[in-house]
């Protein structure tokens, strides 16, 4: 009995709704289909429109020559936040947390030339270097017409957000510092190898470095000091050594570990603008990392008063096991900023 009653209401609004269509009658078809359809319409609108929102758009420019990819999502209306990686990997760390961020942020995420999408010249046709990598990150930002920022700084992106801090201060309206370094006390043992490279720059003492550079080592990178090495997904690793493995690339990294010593040079300018502007900031720190400790967290404390301060139970690539909790975090520290 009850299927017939479900059959004959199928038939009537199957009825009404032919009705309303023959003599246009545009409220007798709303009434037919409104039993059909259990969302409103302007909750559809506004469903579609955020969704059209988090949506990411992969894209580029090319600034000195050099195709610069970078993931892009968001209203370029609301405030910028610009997401900076770490080595050995790309924009590809935040593919999970830009989604989360765009409703109400413009999001870019971009890659460093020689890393992910971007174009990777050859290390003897282009300037690997720090102070570069901020040139062009700036000049990104400069013709997506972006006037102010906060910044997620992460390994690599520590230096390079930094150095853009420090050409402009006051672009800068929040830091998220997530195992990226800026005081002496996070060079630890594991800097030794590299430190000796940056005293005496040889081929020999280059050559030393190239184990860094290996699968082994990458994927040490990603499951060191996580809770749950099954649960980081092989996918990281595997994409990225990839790119490592291309001709030319290993040059390239030894490039960028030979400069990284001139970041160091840098840092008490760093921290003394910290003093300065007390540029608000959120700490998200894997502190079982074995490239970036603890011990390079805790400083920023004595410099930047405006700080929220996190350990994370995890590794190097705190995204991978933290990412909803670092999400969370960011989405309330950038919501408290004054833009």
């Amino acid at each position: 009995m009850t299927s017939h009653i479900k059959l004959a209401s199928l038939v009537a609004a199957a009825a009404m709704f032919t009705s309303a269509v023959l003599t246009n009658n545009f409220a007798a078809l709303t009434a037919s289909t409104s039993n059909l359809f259990s969302a409103p319409a302007h909750a559809m609108v506004k469903s579609h429109s955020t969704e059209a929102l988090t949506k990411v758009s992969y894209r580029a420019e090319t600034i000195q020559g050099v195709n610069i990819a970078y993931r892009e999502a968001g209203d370029p209306n609301k405030p910028t936040v610009l997401l900076l990686h770490g080595f050995p990997t790309s924009s590809h760390m935040f593919r999970n947390i830009i989604p989360k961020l765009a409703a109400d942020y413009h999001v870019i995420a971009p890659d460093f030339p020689g890393f992910g999408a971007s174009d990777m010249p050859l290390a003897d046709k282009f300037e690997y270097s720090f102070a570069n990598l901020a040139n062009i990150m700036t000049e990104l930002l400069d013709r997506k017409q972006v006037e102010r920022y906060s910044v997620y700084l992460m390994d690599y992106g520590a230096p390079v957000g930094f150095r853009m801090f420090a050409n402009d201060p006051e672009r800068v309206s929040g830091f998220i510092i997530q195992n990226g370094n800026a005081y002496e006390e996070g060079l630890r043992k594991f800097w030794d190898p590299i430190k000796a490279y940056w005293a005496q720059p040889t081929v020999k003492n280059g050559d030393k470095l190239r184990g860094f550079l290996t699968l082994e080592a990458t994927k040490w990178q990603f499951t060191h000091g996580t809770k749950n090495p099954e649960l980081i997904s092989p996918d990281n690793y595997w994409h990225v050594q990839y790119l490592l493995d291309r001709q030319g690339n290993q040059e390239v990294q030894l490039k960028l570990f030979l400069d990284y010593g001139t970041n160091v040079v840098e840092y008490p300018k760093w921290q003394a603008l910290f003093r300065k502007h007390q540029v608000p900031a959120l700490l998200m720190w894997g502190k079982n990392d074995h490239i970036f400790p603890a011990e390079g967290a805790h400083p920023y404390k004595r410099d930047l008063k405006n700080l929220e301060f996190h350990l994370l139970d995890t590794g190097h690539f705190a995204l991978e096991e933290y990412g909803e909790q670092i999400a969370d975090r960011m989405a309330a520290f950038l919501g408290r900023l004054p833009q």
